[in-house]
């Protein structure tokens, strides 16, 4: 079997752009990895309750570290050879500070990075409408609904059910972190040289088969393996999405 390009990839990413629709199609092909958000709560012992380690049963921090990553590593690829992790830029400092305590004889984030991982393809996906991508975001912190399967049915949810209501301060600040966010990862990749695999929300939606295609080409995959993946989650917009749009607009 040929060497592949690449050991693994991270989707650079924030929240309700697309991701999680984007894992599961990656997840689904059986050779492209499991991404998910394997660092995404910002403490050590969030980390460990994920992955259920005892903290105490470890000598030093290093030792703990390298625990963390093993555990990760091995969910992030889910049995395959391929290496998948989705990074939450609210997430991202912290990481790279562990992951220097882990690789201090690094020189860069990619260098540590890569060291922890192997050779990285990054993937940055990124929703243009910030309007929409707030909206999304206050629905699913009020709602406690964030994801629906293909079907309708919940997919992931993480409070009980309330009605959500439009609040234009909270939906005009998520517009402001979404794009800090944007401008912090574009910073980043200037300064770590790197040129990722660019991916939008808008074109992931449309045609979700030919960005899988494009992806597992570039990770020296067999294309033909993303030929009959489901899209296996639903689109959460609709009528009060769009009526939020036109109130926050209206006001403006």
């Amino acid at each position: 079997m040929p060497t592949l390009p690449f050991a693994s990839y991270i989707i650079c990413t924030s929240p309700r752009s697309g991701s999680t629709m984007l894992c599961k199609l990656l997840a689904a092909t059986k050779a492209a990895g499991n991404p998910g958000s394997l660092f995404h709560n910002p403490t050590i012992d969030a980390w460990c309750a994920y992955y259920g380690l005892d903290a105490a049963a470890y000598p030093s921090k290093q030792k703990l570290l390298e625990a963390i990553f093993s555990a990760a590593k091995v969910r992030g690829k889910g049995g395959t050879d391929v290496f998948g992790l989705r990074l939450q830029r609210g997430s991202f400092a912290f990481f790279m500070q562990q992951l220097g305590f882990l690789h201090p004889g690094q020189a860069s984030d990619l260098a540590r990075l890569e060291a922890a991982f192997g050779p990285t393809l990054f993937i940055y996906l990124t929703r243009d409408d910030k309007l929409d991508q707030a909206i999304s975001c206050v629905r699913a912190e009020q709602s406690g609904l964030w994801h629906r399967n293909s079907d309708g049915s919940e997919l992931e949810r993480t409070a009980p059910p309330r009605d959500a209501g439009f609040d234009a301060d909270a939906i005009k600040a998520h517009m402001d972190e979404f794009s800090a966010f944007e401008t912090a990862w574009q910073s980043w990749f200037e300064t770590q040289g790197i040129s990722p695999l660019t991916v939008t929300y808008d074109r992931l939606s449309r045609e979700p088969q030919a960005i899988l295609t494009e992806i597992v080409s570039a990770l020296g995959l067999d294309a033909s393996i993303a030929a009959d993946v489901p899209v296996q989650t639903a689109k959460m917009a609709d009528e009060t999405s769009l009526a939020w749009r036109t109130r926050f607009e209206a006001a403006g």
